[in-house]
Parts: structure tokens; C-alpha cells; sequence
């Protein structure tokens, strides 16, 4: 005798065509790995960045957009003076954003690190032509290694350097080009009571020229004269540090004279740990006739047997300043090298 209760089923039981079916919550398209090409995407020129908020100028017209990175483009970041792929609403509407979707291919990149050692790199421009290394020979005094510095990473960025020396109106700057005497490389004298713009004018104009140098070297006023209308705030000296306050934070693009002035945030050290030591040798143009000469196996430390620099320093043939020049390319060489061997 079976107690199981089997209740008779009705016409209707084993139909299942009004059971609602939950729907996919990704959507009910198949995912698929191929992405838009953005081929007939508008282009436009990077001229600043803020709080990852991207300015910019389109290429078809004059006038600006503002613009946040594509999920896919966070990683590689972009930089000012790249030119980028928009999509999305590129209207001047009023809180909307348009998506960088592809950077285009680079000419040049400048980049830095926080030292010598660190591995990660800070892109400060990009498709640059000239670097300006803008010093003052007094109130701050000029360093001649952060030159050195940032010529060498000039070199490697394929970058035109230009040396303008500010405030010659309050110390003498014979002595300190001394030491530069060996390179071909331009340089204007500016005045802070009288700035001569002309020489200067002829070397940005049509250029790409980013601007870098320490703080308080007078690099926003210098700016300010060039085009009176960028309204870069300015700032001075601390009698009590002989350092000067940092008053541009971010990276900007000023158009000039059919070409651009990229202005930059002072900057007191400039890491060269992504620099190739065969680059940083070159950047240092004086020497590098010299270095050519060397036996092949030649390390050109200051141990290194029968190096050139040496036999040159005592020679006296690389001038006054070669002993320091070649004692600073030296220090760089080990600080360089210390990082490859860590």
C-alpha cells in the first residue's frame, strides 16, 4: 500500500511558455573584443591638464573642449602637446566631457624622474622641438649640475636646448657661461628691469618650446613679456632661503608667433634614471670629441687607465671649466650607473 500522494495532473501543468526568463544583466548583446577604431574621429592639440581634466584645442576650429581620458587610455595617460582622438560630446555644452581615445603618434617625449634611481618616469611634454632652460645669475644663483641635467635630457628627447640667462642686470653671467663655452648652443641675456625680447623672439617663432628652470629664475615674467595676455601669476624671491616660490603648478600651452610656449611648474632636481648612459655621454658635446678618442674597453670613470679626460684636464685643452665639466659628467656616469646595477 503506497502512502505517497499523487495529485492528478491538469491540461495545463507541464506548460512552462509563460515562465518569465531573467534577462542578462550585461545586456543581451554577445561581448565581443573588437572596439570602435575611431578612425574619423576629431583631433585636437593637449594644452593643459587639471585634476585629470584635459584642455583641448580642436583642429578643424578654434575653440576649446574639455575632455577626460577613455577607460583604455588610462594607463598610457596623455600629455600636454599631445594630439589626441576625441569621441563623445565635443560641444562647448556646459558640464559635459568628450573621451581622448588615441594618442597620436609622438615626435618627441620629455620625461624625468624623482632621481636618479627611481624607475618610474613623469612625462612633462609631449612633441616638443626646443627645450629653454631659463636661469637667473642672482637671487636665486644659477647651478651649473642642473644644467647639465637638463641638457642631457634634452639630448635624449631629440629636443633643440637654448639657454636664457635672466637678471644680468644684477651680477655679471662672464663666469658661469664659462662654463658652457664648448657647446654650440644659443644664448640670450635678459634684463629684469629691461627684458630684449627680440633675440629670443627669433628663436621661438614656428618652434614647439618648452620652458623649465628653477624656481623663482623669473620664468612666468619672462612669459608674461613674450604674451602679455597668458597672465601668468609671478612670485619672489625669499631673502631668508634665496629660493623662489613656486607659482605655476601645472604644465600649459601658450600659443606665440605660429608656434607654442609650454610653460612649466620650477623644478629644483630632475632625475635622469630613464636616460641611456650613451645618451647622457653625447649630451655633453665639449667632452664627447674627446670621449670618440678613447681605447674601446674605456669606462671613462675617474679609475678608468689611459682615459682621454683625463690626459685632456691635464693638457689644458678643454679650458678653465673642464675639470669641473668633466668631474660633473663623472658624477652623473655613477649616479646612472648605480641604478642599473640595483
Amino acid at each position: 500500500m503506497s502512502w505517497l500522494y499523487e495529485p492528478e495532473l491538469g491540461p495545463h501543468d507541464l506548460d512552462e511558455t509563460d515562465v518569465r526568463i531573467r534577462p542578462n544583466p550585461k545586456g543581451n548583446k554577445p561581448r565581443t573584443k573588437k572596439r570602435p577604431d575611431h578612425k574619423s574621429a576629431p583631433l585636437g592639440m593637449v594644452l593643459g591638464v587639471d585634476l585629470g581634466r584635459y584642455r583641448v584645442l580642436l583642429d578643424d576650429e578654434p575653440r576649446m573642449v574639455n575632455a577626460t581620458l577613455a577607460k583604455e587610455m588610462r594607463k598610457a595617460g596623455a600629455a600636454v602637446g599631445d594630439r589626441v582622438a576625441l569621441a563623445g560630446d565635443t560641444s562647448e555644452t556646459e558640464g559635459t566631457l568628450a573621451r581622448i581615445v588615441r594618442i597620436e603618434p609622438r615626435s618627441s617625449l620629455l620625461r624625468r624622474s624623482a632621481d636618479d634611481s627611481d624607475q618610474v618616469e613623469r612625462v612633462i611634454v609631449a612633441n616638443a622641438t626646443q627645450m629653454m632652460v631659463v636661469l637667473s645669475i642672482a637671487n636665486p644663483e644659477p647651478r651649473t649640475r642642473l644644467v647639465d641635467r637638463y641638457l642631457a635630457a634634452a639630448f635624449d628627447a631629440g629636443l633643440k636646448p637654448i639657454l636664457c640667462i635672466t637678471k644680468t642686470d644684477l651680477a655679471d653671467p662672464t663666469d658661469f657661461l664659462a662654463n658652457f663655452a664648448g657647446l654650440s648652443i644659443p644664448v640670450v641675456l635678459n634684463r629684469s628691469d629691461d627684458p630684449s625680447l627680440v633675440k629670443l623672439t627669433e628663436l621661438l617663432r614656428g618652434q614647439t618650446t618648452v620652458i623649465v628652470g628653477h624656481s623663482g629664475v623669473g620664468k612666468s615674467t619672462l612669459v608674461n613679456a613674450l604674451v602679455p595676455s597668458a597672465a601668468r601669476a609671478t612670485g619672489h624671491v625669499n631673502a631668508v632661503t634665496g629660493r623662489g616660490r613656486q607659482t605655476s603648478t601645472s604644465v600649459r600651452a601658450i600659443a606665440f608667433d605660429g608656434g607654442w610656449i609650454i610653460d612649466t611648474p620650477g623644478i629644483r632636481s630632475f632625475g635622469l634614471g630613464h636616460i641611456k648612459p650613451e645618451n647622457l655621454l653625447r649630451s655633453f658635446e665639449d667632452l664627447y670629441r674627446v670621449i670618440e678618442k678613447c681605447p674601446r674597453d674605456c669606462s671613462h670613470a675617474a679609475d678608468s687607465p689611459d682615459c682621454g679626460l683625463d690626459d685632456a684636464i691635464a693638457a689644458g685643452t678643454l679650458g678653465e671649466s673642464g675639470a669641473a665639466r668633466v668631474d660633473s659628467l663623472r658624477r652623473l656616469m655613477t649616479s646612472l650607473d648605480s641604478k642599473h646595477e640595483n
